[in-house]
């Protein structure tokens, strides 16, 4: 990524600009389709280690993406309207969702606490950063005096994820990133509701703790998700970048493409 790349998304993202089919950088294809979007768009980011985890069985995730993962993920933040977290996240992470990593603008944070468990404490409620909106269900009893509190109506399941992404549809934020944890992920991917699914991974072992997504099971592969992907070279870590709405699970995935995250950038084939 260079300034010159990163400058013309932002322009893109804010409507000065717009992408060009002809234009083969990688930093535009991987950040391009969020950056351009207009008529909605869902973005889900998941960074995890080499065997699929995202923090150590006590909750510690702290460090699990290298400093290029992180700069990735703050980026998807900048281009977004809004970004979405579970309440697990919230009181487990102590999160501020913000872009310290690049210029651009912070998304408005929104949490669901379907149940009303948060206290009001919680460090982003308070840290001067980007608004906040508490997406509960309808029965929920506690009141945010520092946050927009949406109530939505809750099923058996929980809140319907098309509810949550309409409700915010309605506030103007459109471009939407979720980011964790693994049920919230879960619920949007198993709903049919993620364009993009970013999976950055870091060249650590865990061991054992919580799994980045977790879908239902299957019984046999072939009911599998097989999106089709492409890979990035991020520097210190992986980026698999995949197309979960345009996915054909009737095919096979052919090829993939591992390109350079930067101005010149290798692209290699290989047929699966």
């Amino acid at each position: 990524m260079t300034d010159r790349l990163w400058n013309r998304l932002l322009s893109i993202r804010n409507g000065a600009d717009a992408l060009r089919r002809t234009e083969a950088e990688a930093a535009m294809t991987l950040y391009g389709p969020v950056a351009s979007a207009r008529g909605g768009f869902v973005l889900a980011q998941v960074g995890q280690s080499l065997d699929g985890r995202v923090a150590t069985p006590s909750g510690d995730a702290r460090d699990i993406s290298g400093p290029d993962g992180l700069a990735h993920l703050h980026r998807c933040r900048a281009l977004v309207d809004a970004v979405i977290v579970g309440i697990g996240t919230v009181q487990n992470d102590n999160p501020r969702l913000s872009v310290r990593e690049v210029s651009g603008p912070s998304p408005t944070r929104v949490v669901i606490d379907c149940r009303g468990e948060l206290t009001g404490d919680e460090g982003l409620f308070h840290d001067g950063g980007a608004p906040v909106i508490v997406i509960q269900g309808h029965d929920a009893q506690k009141t945010m005096h520092s946050a927009d509190v949406v109530q939505l109506a809750r099923g058996a399941a929980g809140l319907d994820p098309n509810d949550i992404l309409e409700s915010l549809a309605q506030r103007g934020l459109k471009r939407i990133l979720v980011e964790g944890g693994a049920r919230t992920i879960a619920r949007f991917i198993d709903a049919n509701l993620v364009d993009r699914l970013h999976v950055a991974i870091a060249p650590v072992i865990i061991g054992s703790g919580p799994c980045g997504i977790s879908l239902p099971p299957i019984a046999q592969l072939c009911n599998a998700h097989r999106p089709a992907a492409e890979v990035y070279s991020l520097g210190s870590d992986v980026l698999f970048d995949c197309r979960l709405k345009s996915e054909d699970r009737s095919e096979v995935r052919k090829s993939e493409k591992i390109r350079m995250a930067d101005d010149a950038y290798a692209i290699v084939a290989a047929n699966l």
